[in-house]
């Protein structure tokens, strides 16, 4: 099975637990990591935002309570914004079933553009960085929220070991999915070593590429600015 359709079948198959075990399995704080993202982002009311593997739409619920009104939604798994359109009814309408690799929008589109923990699932990550680079309006930016694995070795070890032995067995227990959970700290890990988002979004044409560490360096924020 190739990953787009191995994506697709997992996120299907876990999304009516997906919400409760994000939150379970992050101890809460994925709520703090979306508002610290759009912070730093400096996103505002006059924002026109594109929330790319947006899944049941939390970074996009998010973004609306900080005043955005013009919010799109993309995700491959229909199952996954069918709960977005359950919890928000005023993104209906709004939502479209796409890979990030090939956006139906017309170029210049968007002041903002975000992905929740979605870029590693990519099935073509430059090729999804460059259709962002596409849709953005000059000067607007790009925001990345992505795991990645801490420097410091005793938390690495600690973190290393819950993402292993932990994470997968209480996600597996809760979602009756045997591979979503697995296939989670597996992606991280091949995705800590073999990607760099500042370097490949400079390779895409993004002029300013920041990147910020959160909680004890587990999360990374990248902002890339057209």
């Amino acid at each position: 099975m190739n990953k787009k359709d191995k994506v697709k079948n997992i996120f299907d198959s876990i999304s009516q637990r997906y919400d409760f075990l994000n939150h379970l399995l992050s101890f809460g704080v994925d709520f703090y990591w979306r508002h610290k993202a759009l912070k730093l982002t400096g996103i505002n009311s006059g924002s026109v935002l594109l929330d790319v593997a947006c899944g049941t739409g939390d970074f996009s619920i998010a973004a609306r309570k900080k005043g955005v009104t013009e919010i799109f939604g993309a995700d491959l798994s229909k199952n996954m914004l069918l709960h977005f359109i359950q919890k928000a009814d005023w993104i209906n309408g709004r939502l479209l079933q796409s890979v990030a690799e090939d956006l139906p929008f017309k170029n210049n589109s968007f002041t903002n553009i975000t992905v929740a923990f979605g870029v590693r699932n990519f099935y073509d990550i430059r090729k999804g960085l460059k259709e962002f680079y596409r849709v953005l309006q000059p000067g607007g930016k790009a925001t990345i929220l992505e795991f990645q694995m801490p420097e410091n070795f005793v938390f690495r070890t600690v973190y290393n070991f819950y993402f292993k032995n932990i994470l997968p067995v209480v996600g597996k227990l809760i979602s009756k999915d045997k591979e979503a959970y697995t296939y989670l700290p597996d992606s991280v890990q091949q995705f800590d070593k073999e990607i760099s988002l500042k370097n490949i979004l400079e390779e895409c044409g993004f002029g300013k590429v920041a990147k910020y560490s959160l909680t004890f360096g587990i999360v990374q924020v990248v902002i890339a600015e057209k």
